[in-house]
């Protein structure tokens, strides 16, 4: 459970970028993007098999709890260049998106539904 910081350049304006592996962990095999969430919606709710992400708010703030079964830590997210990572085999969940949020998602490999976990005492008996 880390925090990962894009570089940041300022000058007429703010660019914010990363390319290979040099600030994201990992080969980014796919990106999507999370906004117009219904107020009070939990989204996540699940942890992958094998594929790692990193989640970065663009626009307005969210929170983000990752469980690694033995501890949580929850993280806001409101700056565009400051993301978490979250590892295989960990649970998410995030929560408290602002009205404007847009969430950006990183991922070390495709869709594969069989990749989710999506009940977490499935999550915690794969664990032991």
């Amino acid at each position: 459970m880390k925090t990962i910081f894009l570089p940041t350049f300022v000058d007429e304006g703010r660019l914010i970028s990363t390319q290979d592996d040099s600030t994201i962990p990992f080969v980014i095999k796919r990106v999507f993007i999370i906004s117009a969430v219904d107020g009070g919606a939990v989204r996540g709710k699940h942890a992958h098999k094998k594929t790692k992400q990193v989640l970065f708010c663009i626009q307005g703030s969210v929170t983000v709890t990752i469980d690694n079964g033995k501890t949580q830590k929850t993280y806001r997210l409101s700056a565009p260049n400051k993301g978490v990572f979250i590892d295989r085999m960990v649970w998410s969940e995030m929560r408290e998106f602002s009205p404007d949020a847009i969430l950006l998602v990183f991922a070390s490999d495709y869709f594969r539904e069989a990749d989710y976990i999506r009940r977490y005492d499935d999550f915690v008996r794969r664990l032991k």
